[in-house]
């Protein structure tokens, strides 16, 4: 709490020229008085009373002449107009009042402030909750890719278990046709064959091969050379085709399946002159022959 002492302190310091001020107005008016005054009685005329009288003495005298009139008063020279006061000068601030200022002053600095730092920190947030979403999209975008490399991954080795299988029962299928012709085989256990006997085909029996498969060769190209093409056919014991495999090419490929083709399509083969057909042989065919 201010005493009284600190008060005074804090009020503005006296005007040194308020006395003389003061005193120079009122000397002012005065002197406007005064000549008010004498105007006013100067300009008011003087009422002269006239009287007869007869005055009785012992010896005649003369009357004296009437009065002068009395000279009009000079003219008071008017009053000089008052010098106007200098007005005075404005009070210093009170220093409670730049203390106030001050802290409002410091006050609004502080909310500027606040409000920057607000606006910066609701940008990080964004900024935050932004990189979270694209965090989520890459980890969904990810699973999906994995997802995807796994279908991709299972459906390969299911083709493969497929073909494996597939494989399988053909070389199972094989094997019975195989067991099937040679089940009527006459060689020994060490023996190597495949002949149903063992004895071979007879010098005629190529011929007669040849003249029962070439007539279904479809071939049109036209050769220089005349390539011969190598297959081993088997067969049951009644000359049906269970089998045909390229032992050779003939490096061309088009004469090689024209020939694979043509014994698909010849399905049996004719029987020897004993009436047997051999399990297995190889055929050699050429375009020009």
């Amino acid at each position: 709490m201010q005493t009284a002492p600190d008060r005074l302190e804090l009020l503005p310091p006296p005007d040194p020229g308020l006395w003389r001020s003061l005193g120079l107005a009122l000397l002012a008016h005065a002197v406007l008085l005064v000549g008010l005054s004498l105007g006013m009685s100067w300009k008011r005329e003087a009422v002269i009373t006239t009287a007869a009288a007869e005055l009785w003495s012992a010896l005649p005298q003369e009357a004296a002449p009437p009065p002068e009139a009395a000279p009009p008063p000079e003219p008071v020279a008017p009053a000089p107009e008052p010098v106007p006061a200098k007005p005075a000068p404005e009070p210093e601030q009170p220093v409670a009042d730049i203390a106030l200022k001050k802290q409002k002053l410091d006050e609004k600095k502080r909310k500027l402030e606040a409000l920057k730092q607000d606006k910066l920190e609701a940008k990080q947030r964004a900024d935050k909750a932004l990189e979270k979403e694209l965090d989520k999209k890459k980890i969904a975008q990810e699973k999906a890719r994995k997802l995807a490399d796994e279908k991709k991954r299972q459906d390969l080795e299911a083709k493969k278990e497929a073909q494996a299988a597939k494989a399988l029962e053909a070389q199972r299928q094989d094997n019975i046709k195989r067991a099937l012709g040679l089940a009527a085989a006459t060689g020994s256990a060490t023996s190597s064959g495949t002949a149903l006997k063992s004895s071979g085909p007879s010098a005629s029996y190529g011929g007669k091969i040849v003249a029962r498969i070439k007539p279904n060769i479809v071939f049109t190209e036209e050769l220089n050379s005349n390539p011969a093409a190598e297959i081993e056919v088997r067969t049951l014991p009644d000359g049906t085709i269970i089998g045909r495999k390229l032992v050779k090419t003939s490096g061309i490929k088009a004469w090689d399946e024209a020939v694979l083709k043509a014994i698909d399509k010849t399905e049996s083969l004719p029987r020897d002159i004993d009436g047997r057909v051999p399990s297995s042989l190889t055929i050699s065919f050429k375009p020009k022959d």
